[in-house]
């Protein structure tokens, strides 16, 4: 296995299409992707002392961090759209090895800022909503 580079991990916002098609969300400069899972303890007195977990239970979602610069994009506009709307959209992961994860999410933050004689930069964070499953090759 060889390292991945991380211009590679692109994020992109569905056109509302059924199915939808893709588009690249341009200007990122970081992007971030965690797993999340809630278990369920079923521990008893029968364990030995020991925690016991119930497998395939409980609650699983994915969280999506990224910044970069504005560019004025469609793709940046609609996200603006659905953060102002509170609406789901779908999204893609896109990773260097071909691994696609796709799903619906969430615009739980999008932050605004920039410098005098700077330029405007963005921050944006995604909630699942449902499951994200893979959709592509991958090594």
């Amino acid at each position: 296995m060889t390292a991945q580079k991380g211009s590679a991990f692109l994020l992109k916002i569905g056109d509302g299409g059924s199915p939808p098609a893709y588009d690249t969300v341009a200007g990122l400069r970081t992007t971030q992707m965690s797993i999340n899972g809630e278990s369920v303890v079923v521990t008893s007195k029968d364990s030995g002392g020991w925690r016991d977990l119930l497998s395939g239970a409980g609650t699983r979602s994915v969280s999506v961090s990224a910044a970069g610069i504005f560019l004025g994009s469609a793709a940046e506009s609609a996200i603006r759209a659905h953060a102002l709307a509170g609406t789901l959209e779908d999204y893609e992961l896109s990773f260097e090895d071909g691994e696609k994860l796709q799903g619906r999410f969430l615009i739980q933050r999008l932050d605004y800022a920039g410098d005098f004689n700077g330029e405007r930069n963005y921050t944006l964070q995604l909630e699942s909503s449902g499951a994200v499953l893979p959709v592509g090759g991958g090594a």
